[in-house]
């Protein structure tokens, strides 16, 4: 009975691959820079995705006894303070992500009951955000009252998504071999490489998006039997499958879609489109729509449960009372930080407010997912500050793992990711949706500057609450 305590390391690389990439992540990127964003992957890969994992294998392996995770590890490397900062920026920049994580689960909802995107064309702005505060409410509930959830979700959500990309690879391939037409042919050299110029660069910062988090399930690694070993492996297991994801399900993807004229709801409803297109066209009519329409809400309710839980145990169980009112330190009778949940419901409504008056449905999708590709990749940031200070002291923190022995080259590796990430996150902060000075391009560009700024400036205030509160207890 003892043993079902502990997680194993395949448990721990599903609940991994369910934070990192899913099938949206390759159509989001698809729309972005069509075949060309195969060789970016492939580049990414090689020169960023291998390194920050190993670099994760490491951090992890070396603090495998604190339960916060990344603010864990740069609180051990550079003090509570920014440790606090750390907590509180993960946290931060999470809110985007679960928004946009909720308005997926509305969207699929929407697919599996209409079969279309119709949704889209009779529900107006208000309504969308509503539904989507509604479902996110009702989830928090449900999760505080359901024992082991967050496994069993991950399980299920994580492996009904990699079975769901692995069919739709291999139906392309039979549909190819059938003699189906590849949408975007001709193919050219030319096809698969990326074009370099400003819209490129504010795109990098959701391709950053896509592919980080690993480090988010390492408030679990204190629940596995062997950490320094299987972690690693956990790891490991994520970058192959996140691989194999990204580069042939996006070459799939160009068979099906001319990735000279998307749809302009791709990033929305693209997902559907490309199963339904693969189902139809080997004559299994709309089955493959709506199993992937199933496969999608389990794979988006396993996000919401991972993220809600472990952001939530970063902020308020891991920073202390030093830093967080005693308010948001409220246990409810499961162990969880109830009031943590509150503040997360009553940020996520701010978030969804704003994007009430943008101009449709698809704008709002849009702008929120392009948020998360500014305020995740500036939080990935502090994986690789907290690295290289580990590698700058390496014999005061020994590991059961070692990323590159030479700790200067190792710290050169740490800043080059450090630099690509700070770089993509800046220039993702240009809208990349909508035509550029238009209304809505400087709309959103004020939104992309003033929700990271908000949400910062809160996290300052937090500590000046806390301080205020011990005064008056020592009185």
């Amino acid at each position: 009975m003892k043993n079902t305590k502990y997680i194993s390391w395949p448990v721990l690389g599903l609940m991994a691959f369910v934070n990192v990439i899913g099938f949206d992540d390759i159509i989001y990127n698809f729309k972005n820079q069509g075949l060309g964003v195969i060789t970016t992957w492939v580049i990414l890969f090689a020169l960023y995705v291998v390194p920050y994992g190993l670099m994760v294998d490491q951090l992890g392996s070396t603090f495998s006894s604190s339960g916060g995770g990344l603010s864990s590890w740069v609180r051990e490397t550079s003090g509570d303070t920014l440790g606090y900062f750390t907590a509180w920026t993960y946290w931060a920049a999470s809110i985007p992500y679960v928004v946009d994580t909720t308005n997926s689960v509305v969207v699929a909802f929407g697919w599996l009951i209409n079969g279309n995107n119709s949704m889209e064309e009779h529900m107006s702005n208000a309504m969308f955000a509503l539904l989507t505060f509604l479902v996110f409410v009702i989830f928090i509930l449900l999760q505080n009252h359901i024992k082991n959830s967050l496994q069993v979700l991950n399980v299920l959500g994580g492996g009904a998504m990699f079975i769901m990309t692995i069919l739709f690879v291999v139906l392309t391939v039979i549909n190819l071999a059938h003699g189906t037409h590849i949408a975007s042919a001709p193919l050219h050299l030319s096809t698969f490489t990326p074009k370099i110029d400003l819209h490129f660069f504010s795109t990098l910062g959701l391709l950053i998006y896509a592919t980080s988090g690993s480090e988010l399930v390492a408030p679990y690694v204190t629940r596995m039997r062997n950490p320094k070993r299987d972690f690693p492996k956990s790891i490991m297991m994520l970058t192959i499958m996140a691989g194999f994801l990204t580069i042939f399900g996006s070459f799939s993807l160009g068979v099906f879609f001319n990735d000279h004229h998307l749809p302009v709801d791709l990033k929305m409803n693209g997902s559907y489109y490309a199963f339904d297109y693969v189902g139809r066209h080997i004559g299994l009519g709309h089955s493959m729509l709506f199993l992937f329409s199933i496969a999608q809400l389990l794979y988006m309710f396993a996000l919401l449960a991972l993220l809600l839980d472990s952001m939530t145990r970063m902020l308020i169980l891991d920073t202390g009372k030093r830093f967080m009112p005693r308010q948001l330190l409220k246990l409810n009778r499961n162990g969880r930080p109830i009031n943590g949940y509150i503040l997360t419901s009553a940020l996520c409504a701010g978030i969804l407010l704003m994007g009430v008056f943008l101009p449709d449905m698809n704008e709002i999708f849009n702008w929120l997912l392009n948020l998360n590709g500014i305020v995740s990749p500036y939080v990935t940031c502090w994986i690789f500050f907290a690295f290289m200070q580990l590698r700058k002291n390496s014999q005061k923190y020994k590991s059961a793992y070692v990323f590159i022995k030479n700790d200067r080259a190792a710290y050169l590796v740490a800043l080059w990711c450090f630099m690509i990430t700070f770089v993509a996150a800046t220039f993702g902060i240009l809208p990349q949706d909508v035509p550029p000075s238009s209304f809505t391009y400087w709309q959103e560009l004020a939104m992309n500057i003033a929700t990271p700024g908000l949400l910062l400036a809160l996290g300052c205030v937090m500590p000046a609450i806390t301080r205020r509160q011990h005064k008056k207890l020592n009185q």
